[in-house]
């Protein structure tokens, strides 16, 4: 376990080189449409072991100088408060976050980019409000008839109508909060301005996955479509290429329907365009840093059972569908790879059977050791399990106690007798705040502090549901959990 499969540092180095050679071939600017998670792409570390889930933002930061970043948000998004669901913000308030982000490594927001503006009053709001922080804001408007009426699109009365986004330098980094938020329109509303002023500049995509010069039925390709089951992504042969070239590179769906019109948009825009496929706009260079595949196809098929069990689980609470599903159970036949495969399941299945007095959970640990947890009258399963695993890799021997019952006995009393909460037992934040607190004078619970970092990328599965609060505290951990499909209780309402 834990071991590399993908060379971090060459990606840096090959992927920044390929963007320079990209803003060369358009005569010294490019617009990037910027898929994906630029800050924190955890899906990518974890399918590509080595990959630094920060990595992309390292390389953009490597060409701050020659760098600007513009962010697209949908008008529409902001009027019903659209919200991430990997973060739980809404799109405003983090199109807030990113240009922090941005400025935090020294890049270049010039502005932000209102599409599909039709004068919503929650946007316009927002507008006056980024204004008031000193942010230059541009509004797009929808177009009749797009994508396909081209000569509609490209025109005084299609992008033309667009208010033209001032940038100042070679790479213009387009990016968003979310999909759906207009990235591709932004980025060719330039191009037609540009040319329209007599500039020469072009248009390239940087999305990560599927990476296109691995075969359709890769695991890392699979596990993508794993991960973007709920939308009906699915990979695909790169036909235009092919045709082209006469060499095999896959894409994703959408990106290989919407190829013609872009390519004539293109046409129209720059009288030629430079792309006879949906590959040759890309400028991901991800596949070229693979340096153990092995390593890397064992980690995808992970991935794919944890989209598996997450998806169990999002159907439980409601918010995922059988269609989802089965799609990832389709992928998990391509793969070759079943349910059990994930070790940790079994463990916590089996654990669970030998004590049905309540709930297990158990961690796989880089070496390969399996440590268990169970609920205990103080403590729930996961505290359990966590407080031991701490323990293994502190090398304390079991008996020891490492919170004092003097600092669990007030805790619990809180809950119940003053914040009136029907569990006693401690959740996995309160059990490590408890922990430091017994660390200022016990070398035990220091020594075990000390470890939290090497639960970093191990593998939990647990026989319940979480709470969100447990669910958030194992995701700052950076550990990767998957749960049984069932809640603990009985209860219709699960805080």
């Amino acid at each position: 376990m834990n071991n590399i499969g993908f060379d971090n540092e060459a990606y840096l180095r090959t992927q920044s080189q390929h963007i320079k050679e990209r803003i060369a071939q358009f005569g010294g600017k490019l617009y990037l449409e910027f898929g994906g998670k630029l800050f924190d792409d955890h899906h990518a570390s974890r399918v590509l072991p080595g990959f630094r889930p920060d990595s992309k933002i390292k390389m953009l930061e490597q060409l701050k100088d020659d760098a600007e970043v513009i962010i697209a948000i949908n008008a529409s998004d902001i009027e019903k408060n659209k919200v991430r669901g990997d973060l739980g913000l809404t799109y405003d308030i983090d199109t807030l976050r990113l240009i922090d982000a941005f400025r935090g490594y020294g890049l270049y927001v010039s502005s932000v980019v209102l599409t599909r503006f039709t004068g919503q009053p929650n946007a316009v709001a927002y507008q006056n409000k980024l204004e008031g922080l000193g942010l230059k804001v541009y509004r797009h408007y929808p177009i009749e008839g797009y994508p396909h009426k081209i000569k509609q699109i490209v025109s005084d009365e299609g992008y033309g109508r667009n208010e033209f986004v001032e940038t100042t330098r070679q790479l213009v980094v387009v990016t968003a909060p979310g999909p759906g938020s207009g990235k591709m329109a932004t980025c060719l509303s330039q191009l037609y301005h540009e040319n329209k002023r007599g500039v020469k500049a072009g248009y390239a995509k940087f999305e990560t996955f599927p990476i296109w010069n691995l075969p359709l039925s890769h695991p890392v390709n699979l596990a993508y479509e794993a991960a973007t089951a709920d939308l009906g992504d699915v990979n695909m042969i790169d036909n235009f290429h092919l045709e082209a070239y006469g060499k095999t590179t896959v894409n994703y769906n959408r990106d290989i329907e919407i190829f013609p019109v872009l390519n004539a948009m293109m046409e129209h825009i720059l009288g030629k365009s430079p792309y006879k496929s949906p590959t040759d706009m890309g400028v991901n260079m991800a596949g070229y840093c693979i340096v153990d595949d092995e390593v890397t196809r064992e980690a995808a098929n992970q991935e794919i059972l944890r989209r598996y069990y997450n998806t169990l689980t999002q159907i439980r609470k409601g918010s995922d569908t059988e269609a989802a599903l089965e799609r990832i159970e389709l992928l998990m036949g391509k793969a070759g790879i079943k349910p059990e495969d994930r070790r940790v399941v079994t463990a916590a299945r089996e654990h669970a059977l030998r004590h049905e007095d309540g709930p297990t959970a158990a961690i796989e640990l880089h070496d390969g050791t399996i440590i268990l947890g169970r609920t205990s009258e103080l403590l729930g399963a996961s505290s359990a399990m966590l407080l031991n695993a701490l323990k293994h890799l502190a090398g304390i021997p079991d008996p020891v106690n490492m919170i004092s019952p003097m600092i669990l006995e007030p805790i619990c009393e809180l809950e119940t007798k003053q914040l009136g909460h029907v569990n006693p037992r401690l959740h996995t934040e309160e059990v490590l705040i408890a922990l430091s607190v017994c660390a200022l004078t016990d070398i035990n619970a220091q020594k075990a502090i000390s470890q939290l970092s090497a639960l970093r990328g191990c593998e939990v599965h647990t026989s319940v549901i979480l709470s969100q609060k447990d669910e958030a505290i194992f995701r700052r951990l950076g550990v990767n959990l998957t749960c049984e499909a069932t809640y603990q209780t009985a209860k219709l309402y699960h805080a």
